[in-house]
């Protein structure tokens, strides 16, 4: 019997009863879905940063621990922030200037904000920056968020937070 070329990639095993009896005869493997992962960037550019801004807080915003205190002080204002925080990243990875607002000041009268929230924006962000970025501009990205966390969390809390990294280090 000759081959049958199959245009239907199964998700599910061939015995799940959701599959259909051609798709069951059908020659074809099967495939893990798998989560979106972009292409590694090797250089840093806009629109690296913007995808990263962008993928890194729509995460931000489905943390149970963050997106309830970003969506307490943005509320209905997202996309002038993803804005700013692309003009912010930009500012700082690139040198484009394109930030020209206080980031202590802005950031300091966040209620609600603990060392925990800290720790979980810099593990995200890290997560993010090694999934889109070769690891020496992830590393990059890393030490600059570090530096921001850093300056915030001295503010708000009057200490270097203990996820803090060392100059050299990973």
């Amino acid at each position: 019997m000759p081959e049958r070329a199959c245009s239907v990639r199964p998700t599910r095993p061939p015995d799940h009863p959701d599959f259909t009896t051609a798709q069951r005869c059908a020659p074809t493997r099967w495939i893990h879905p798998r989560p979106f992962s972009p292409p590694v960037r090797h250089t840093l550019d806009l629109a690296g940063i913007t995808d990263l801004v962008h993928g890194f807080y729509a995460d931000v915003r489905a943390d149970v621990l963050l997106g309830p205190v970003f969506d307490a002080a943005l509320q209905d204002r997202w996309e002038p922030h993803l804005a700013r925080m692309v003009d912010f990243w930009s500012t700082v990875a690139l040198g484009s200037r394109r930030y020209r607002r206080n980031v202590l000041a802005r950031h300091g009268a966040l209620e609600g904000v603990t060392p925990a929230h800290f720790a979980a924006w810099v593990g995200l962000w890290q997560q993010h920056t090694e999934r889109r970025f070769a690891p020496e501009v992830a590393h990059s990205l890393q030490q600059a968020a570090h530096g921001v966390a850093r300056a915030l969390f001295r503010k708000c809390f009057g200490h270097l937070p203990a996820f803090d990294m060392p100059a050299g280090g990973h």
